[in-house]
């Protein structure tokens, strides 16, 4: 709009469109055009070759050891394992028991557990109960960010580290239990 103001629209079209001295000076384009690079035909066999060559020269992408540990994604791994790790046991519990019922009822499991000494089960309580414990409580953490709570950088290591501190306190109560 501006150019059609100072009447200069008839202008600048003509000076797009038309042809300039570098356009029609031979000798001015080919030294303008001209490059650098030297290429030569090779057989379509080549192809592979030197793709290859490119690859190994190419850098190999960062991978997640040289990265410093962080709160949020060492949660995340460790809640994808606990529950992993919960999920395997109750079915194959539960397929143990489907397959011979006689052997994995309650009572054939309480009389089992009752023969073994107590440090033994103080330290089977606390590998169920960490576990059980962290996946619980992450997923109460998981359900606040869903309704959107705690979506700062802030509020995720403040969770992460509530998380934590309750994982620890809830598993040694859980252990202590009788």
């Amino acid at each position: 709009m501006a150019s059609r103001a100072l009447g200069l629209g008839a202008a600048l079209r003509q000076s797009a469109l038309a042809p300039r001295t570098l356009r029609n000076n031979a000798v001015m384009r080919n030294v303008v055009a001209r490059r650098s690079v030297q290429t030569k035909s090779l057989p379509p066999s080549a192809a592979d070759s030197i793709l290859n060559e490119q690859r190994l020269k190419r850098p190999n992408s960062p991978h997640f050891t040289i990265y410093q540990p962080q709160l949020t994604w060492l949660g995340s791994i460790a809640n994808r394992i606990t529950g992993a790790g919960l999920s395997v046991l109750l079915y194959g519990f539960s397929i143990a028991y489907l397959i011979a019922p006689g052997t994995f009822d309650s009572t054939h499991v309480i009389e089992a557990v009752q023969t073994l000494p107590e440090s033994v089960k103080y330290a089977g309580k606390f590998i169920l109960a960490a576990p059980f414990s962290f996946h619980a409580i992450n997923g109460l953490r998981h359900l606040a960010w869903d309704s959107g709570k705690f979506l700062t950088v802030k509020g995720a290591y403040s969770t992460g580290y509530a998380v934590l501190g309750a994982t620890a306190i809830s598993s040694v109560v859980l252990t202590l239990m009788k």
